[in-house]
Formats: C-alpha cells, structure tokens, sequence
C-alpha cells in the first residue's frame, strides 16, 4: 500500500507523521514516540561545558561524523533532549553548538531518510521511501546521464534520487485536506508538490513558503546529514571572511546599429554549470592541499580542490542536469499527457528558480554565504564569457554584443554557430545554445538596453527606457507601435520602408499632444513611494511622486512607504507656497492642464535611446505640413 508523506508536527505525544493512503484517498496519521531533539558540542567537553551538563543533567553520546573542509572524521558531543521547547534555550547555554538550529521538522525527516511529497511504505512501525525509478524509463535514464555516472558516482546517486521523486505521480486530495487554499490553481498545486520532494519540506511549508534560500539550506541540510558531514556553523562556512563587495558579470560595450540576423547565443544555466564542471563549493575554495594550490581561479587568488568533489558541485550540479537534460524538454514534449507535461513543466520551472539563486545565497544569505565561493563564480563567468568572444573575434564571426552569460553574433552562417558550440562545450564543458534569432535587432549605447524582432514575428523588447513600469501607457504604446512597424524587416530596403512607418507613428502621436485629444489615463506616471512621505516633505526639493502624495494626503488619504501613487505632470502651479509640476489623476479636471511639452521632451528622451542608431530625429515642433525630410 503507497503512501505519500504530507506533512510532520511535534505534539506532546512525539513526532506526527501525517500520510495520504492513495488507495482509500484518506489522511493517515502515525506517531513515532522515540524520536528525540539533540544538539552537538565539542569533544572532549571543556571545564564549563561539563558543569553545564551535570547541572542539567543532560544526556550525552559520544559521536562520530565527518569534518566538511577536511573530509576527516572527527568525535563530537551528542545532547539529547526530551522537550523540544528546551533546544533553543538549552544549546543558547553552550559556547559553541552546531546543528541546533535545524528545524526539529525537518531534522526528523532528514534523520530517518524520508522525503516529503513522496511515495513511501509502511511495514509495522517502519516508514520507507521508495525510490525506484519506473521500468519504462529506467533505460532512457540510464542513456541520458550514463557518462555522469561513469566520472561522477556522487551525482549520479542523488541524480537517481530526485529522478524518481520527481518522476512519480501526483496524487489528486483536495487542497482543504491539506489545510491549503481551495482556490490552488493546478500549476500551484503541482509546484507545491515538486518543490516538497525536492527541497524535502512538509507540503503546507512548500505551497506558503517563497524564500529560496531556505529551500537550498535544506536540499544542503539534507544532504550533509545523508552522509553523516557535520553540519557547520554559518562562521564555519564563511572560513573567517567577512562579507565584501563582490565583482559582478562582464557586459561588452554594444556596437550601436541596425542588425540583420542576429544570433544571441546564450550559456545555459552559467553559474550553476560553473558550480558543477569548476568543483566551485564551499570546501573546495582556498582548501588546504598542496597539490591544489596551482589550480587558481581566472584572475583571483583563490584556489580550487581537484582531490575533492564539492558538495555544492554535486548539488547543483545534479539540479541543472536533470532541468536541461530531462525536464525542460519533456516539458515541450506534445506527445505525452497533458498531466505529464503539467508535471515535467512544474518541475522545470522550480529547478529553474533553485538554480538562478544559487549564486546569489552565496553572498548574502546568513548560512549560505560565502564572499570567496561567489567571487569564484562570477570570476570564471566573466573569463569564460570573454574567452568565447575572443574565440568568435578570432574567427571573424562579428561579435555585437555581450552580457553576463549572452553573446550576440551578427548574421552568422549556421556551420559557425555550431562550430563555436562545439568549441565551447570541447573546452570549457560548458552548454551554449541559441536562445533568440532576430531578422533584425537594434542596439543603442546603453548596456542591458535593445530590441529585437524574431523570425516569427514576435518582438523582444529588453531594459528600455521607454517600457518600464513607471513610464505612462502614452509614451509605452507608441513605444511598441513603432517595433510593430518593423515586423517585417529583413534587410536595409525594408528598413526604410519601416522607418517611414515610424515617422508617421510619431508625427500622429506628437500632434496628438499638441491637441490634448489623449486620455488622461495614458498620460498617468504610476510611480512606488520609496521613502516616508511626511519625512520627505520637510525637505526643500520635493520630487514629483511625492507632491502627488502631498496632495492625497491633503485629502484625508494615506500614503506610506511602498504604495503606488498615480499622477499626471502639468503646468506648473503654487501649491503651499511651492512650486508643483503633477497632480494626482483624480484630481486632474481638465487636460488644458497637462504641460503636453513636458510629454513630448519625455517621448522624445524615451525614444531616442533605441531609434538614434536608426538616424531617426524628431522634430521640435508639430507642422501642418510635415514631411519625412523634418524627420531624418
């Protein structure tokens, strides 16, 4: 009979184990009265510690678990306690305890090999995960990953183990037997139960909890407590650094232009790859071996393990593999069941989220952070995204444009792009693929700032001023018509045409402010109030989203930190004996308000950041007579 384990809670009587039955579609629930809260401290116990325990008469076991940055085994102190309410307070006694702040929850769970959201089976008082990947996929498992399991036994095991929890069904319960929200959409639910059997967290927890860096302490918690590696303190991990500005990813210059067949090839999942084919962990920066002390990082001081795989390594490593070799790609798989998919598309999604913050824990999450281990990461990012763009260079390929983990090529024949993925994944085991091809793509100056039309028609539109939420739908739709305009284009002939197109875009859009026949909805700034408004106030200069507040406020409304305002700019006006230049939407009685000039500065600044590498100017003045000449 299979069980799916939902949830743990510490009750008077010992641990609760809660299980749905799938046979009778029932919630189960099972005690385990034996299992006790415990702490560590160091071995052999000094002169205080000694005293504290006879005071309390604890109960103590001399123990024996593996030293993470040594990979030795080391003997340690085990405190037993029978109250969970006494852990905190009790370790809190103790100059120096590990593992006391481990959620008892989670700590049972990791303690008896269990996995949350997964099938398990009871024999007697035994509860057991079961881990067996299905006959019909077994061998295409075993194609898939066989090279990894040939060089890398550690990754292949853990491989093994969220392949078959994550490959197993989905039982249907309500969600009020869950004690979840009965309106949980299917995609929740099915995230809610991946995000379970992968982080190894109760089903409540996984569907309510969205810190990232408490699921990847727990896949680490995990694992450490597996294979029996004490877990260390957040001052262990950190190895006596204090946390320090890290260097960032490299972004190249863009080439400004018009650009026909632009390929954009990206690194896949950069970092966590980095992670994995670098050996970049918490253990294996700046370790001790001798033999590991030429083996430096591109450009740092730092120095990789190659005697040891790094737990992070295999963590990550294993996440990424089974993402992009396994479940992105079943997760556009129409040959399969539409639940299928929902699970695999489920499961891509959430390993996808893991594996984007897997650098950032590094440098700030209290835990998980360690200034050496990111400065690793970015640093063999930024060499390698540079050796790619020097290969291409080299080979005459017209690279454009780079940022962090993208290389943009101009109008490359299809044997050099897959010559260069080759040379990439030869040399430095790493994933390039293409990510976007363009018929054409306008780069202006600004780094992180272009857009793109694809070969489908479909516009790509990144970091522009233009489209960012606070600039009014006004300025944000002529934005768009005009990318529409060039849907078509695929050389220089069609180009003109387009910009033609354009031009009468923005000659309608400037006569349209000249005769204020907009609605003032699309004139509407929406702006996030950043400090205390009444603190703000008492300052001289006062920006506009704050006179805006001020107005509201007059009203007998309220405006704090982190609510949005709404505004519109006008005319300038006395207004407490100060000069204000916006009013907030409702107020605005009639558009002869709006300062319509003040719009067309803002247009003009907004589009002339990607449409002057197309030679595009406006003019100062609407005409009655305008022709194309005012324009270019």
């Amino acid at each position: 009979m299979v069980h799916y384990l939902i949830d743990t809670k510490v009750t008077d009587q010992g641990v609760k184990i809660t299980l749905f039955n799938d046979e009778t579609d029932v919630c189960e629930e099972v005690v385990d009265r034996a299992y006790k809260p415990y702490f560590f401290i160091p071995y052999p116990l000094s002169p205080k510690d000694q005293q504290i325990i006879e005071e309390l008469n604890l109960k103590i076991v001399i123990v024996e678990k593996n030293e993470l940055f040594s990979g030795q085994p080391i003997k340690i102190t085990k405190i037993q306690l029978q109250s969970f309410s006494d852990l905190k307070y009790i370790s809190e006694k103790f100059e120096k305890s590990w593992e006391a702040e481990i959620p008892f929850i989670l700590s049972y769970v990791y303690d008896q090999g269990l996995t949350f959201g997964a099938k398990h089976k009871i024999k007697g008082d035994q509860i057991k995960p079961i881990y067996t990947i299905p006959k019909k996929i077994r061998p295409s498992f075993e194609e898939k990953y066989r090279g990894i399991k040939e060089i890398d036994s550690s990754k292949y095991e853990l491989l093994e183990r969220w392949f078959a929890v994550c490959t197993q069904p989905i039982p249907h319960i309500p969600p009020e037997r869950l004690n979840l929200d009965k309106r949980l959409d299917l995609e929740q639910y099915y995230l809610a139960f991946i995000l379970s059997r992968v982080v190894n967290i109760p089903l409540p927890m996984a569907y309510s909890n969205r810190h990232v860096s408490t699921w990847i302490k727990s896949i680490l918690h995990n694992y450490l407590r597996r294979n029996r590696i004490l877990i260390p303190t957040s001052k262990e991990l950190r190895r006596g650094e204090t946390k320090r500005r890290v260097q960032g990813a490299l972004t190249f210059a863009p080439k400004s232009g018009v650009y026909f067949n632009t390929i954009v090839l990206d690194f896949e999942s950069l970092y966590p790859s980095l992670i994995d084919a670098y050996n970049l962990s918490y253990e294996t920066i700046n370790c001790d071996h001798q033999e590991c002390q030429d083996n430096r990082v591109p450009k740092l001081e730092h120095t990789v393990c190659t005697l040891r795989r790094g737990v992070y390594s295999i963590l990550i490593g294993a996440i990424k593999d089974l993402r992009i070799h396994w479940f992105k790609p079943l997760s556009k798989n129409k040959t399969i069941t539409p639940e299928a998919r929902w699970q695999a598309k489920a499961t891509s999604q959430l390993l996808k989220l893991i594996l984007v913050s897997s650098y950032g824990v590094t440098i700030r999450i209290r835990g998980l952070s360690r200034s050496s281990l990111a400065e690793s990461i970015t640093a063999y990012g930024r060499h390698f995204l540079q050796t790619t763009y020097n290969i291409a260079k080299e080979r005459g390929f017209h690279p454009i444009y780079g940022d962090t983990d993208s290389l943009f090529l101009d109008n490359p024949s299809y044997d050099q792009v897959q010559w260069l993925i080759k040379t990439v994944k030869d040399r430095f085991l790493l994933d390039l693929a293409v990510d976007e091809q363009y018929s054409v793509c306008m780069l202006p100056k600004a780094l992180k700032a272009y857009f793109g039309i694809r070969r489908d028609g479909t516009p790509d539109i990144k970091g522009v001023t233009a489209i960012k939420s606070n600039s009014p739908p006004f300025i944000q739709n002529i934005f768009r018509d005009c990318v529409r305009a060039m849907i078509e284009v695929n050389n220089w002939r069609d180009f003109e045409k387009a910009k033609q197109r354009i031009q009468g875009i923005i000659h309608k859009a400037l006569t349209d402010l000249q005769t204020g026949v907009i609605n003032k909805k699309d004139l509407t700034y929406t702006v996030e109030i950043h400090e205390d408004p009444e603190e703000k106030m008492r300052k001289i200069a006062l920006h506009q989203p704050y006179q805006c507040a001020l107005q509201l406020i007059d009203t007998g409304k309220t405006v704090q930190r982190g609510d949005i305002v709404n505004f519109v700019k006008v005319k300038p006006f006395t207004y407490r004996n100060r000069t204000f230049t916006v009013k907030p939407t409702e107020q605005l009685r009639n558009i002869q308000e709006v300062n319509m000039k003040d719009y067309e500065r803002n247009l003009r600044t907004a589009l002339n950041q990607i449409f002057k590498p197309m030679n595009l100017k406006f003019i100062k003045d609407v005409k009655t007579n305008v022709t194309l000449s005012d324009y270019i």
